[in-house]
């Protein structure tokens, strides 16, 4: 690998494979790492209950550490972009790009409780239609609704794909950890950085008029984008979109001709 390094972050309950289609185009430019969290399918065990947003943060700081960066280009989304805010915070980040980052709410009141009941439903439903899920998700309309939830476009995921979302999901120990914890994003300025806050348009798990709210409230001096017809994971919808986006967040020029896509 060559280039300046990238970390890829994923949201809770999913794992650094939801990063696969972005991968090859950002591996020709960056060093790039997309581990799986502590606690999720393929990740490391957690060390302590319930778990803490810092251990997540501690954790991605050990394996900038083990590769020898004391910096990184970091790329999170929903937790993902939590940790990266975070390890900017520690002075870990050449850039943050954060897509619609968790942490910005009132500790179980605005934009936490109503999030975490819309994600423990999402996990009540995958586990009850578990069994159905290799046949109902070969159907790309049942793909679309069964990740209503997270994406405007679930159908654009391939079966095995959609598989493998369902498995991370219910295989991940620290979802109930997550989302009742006390943790949120403190007030954040001046910033170490530069840092986008890629707010997704249609997220239906943290409202853009909510959490975005929020976001801007704590992190005055970040730059803030809203990204167009687009769920919670808006690598599931618009893959190139999101591509775009964290070059143009690291300051990377795009291809000649190249325009961001708008759907």
């Amino acid at each position: 690998m060559s280039g300046e390094p990238l970390v890829l972050l994923h949201g809770v309950a999913m794992s650094g494979r939801v990063w696969d289609p972005l991968i090859p185009a950002l591996s020709a430019r960056y060093r790039v790492l997309a581990p799986t969290a502590l606690g999720h399918r393929g990740g490391a065990s957690v060390s302590r209950r319930p778990a803490r947003i810092a251990d997540f943060v501690d954790e991605v700081e050990q394996l900038l550490d083990e590769h020898g960066w004391s910096t990184a280009h970091l790329v999170g989304n929903s937790l993902g972009g939590w940790t990266a805010v975070e390890l900017a915070r520690r002075g870990r980040a050449r850039t943050v790009c954060a897509f619609s980052p968790a942490g910005f709410w009132h500790a179980g009141g605005t934009g936490h409780a109503d999030s975490s009941a819309e994600i423990a439903r999402n996990v009540t439903f995958a586990r009850l239609t578990r069994p159905l899920a290799p046949l109902t998700l070969r159907a790309p309309l049942l793909r679309r609704m069964a990740f209503r939830v997270i994406a405007e476009h679930g159908d654009r995921l391939g079966p095995a794909a959609a598989e493998g979302i369902v498995a991370d999901l219910l295989a991940c120990t620290v979802t109930d950890d997550l989302l009742g914890t006390g943790d949120q994003i403190a007030d954040f300025a001046p910033l170490p950085c530069p840092i986008t806050v890629a707010w997704s348009q249609a997220d239906r798990i943290f409202p853009v008029a909510v959490n975005g709210a929020i976001a801007r409230q704590r992190l005055p001096d970040a730059t803030f984008e809203i990204l167009p017809g687009v769920g919670h994971v808006p690598m599931i919808d618009n893959p190139d979109l999101v591509l775009h986006t964290i070059l143009t967040c690291t300051g990377a020029a795009p291809e000649p001709g190249h325009q961001a896509p708008t759907s």
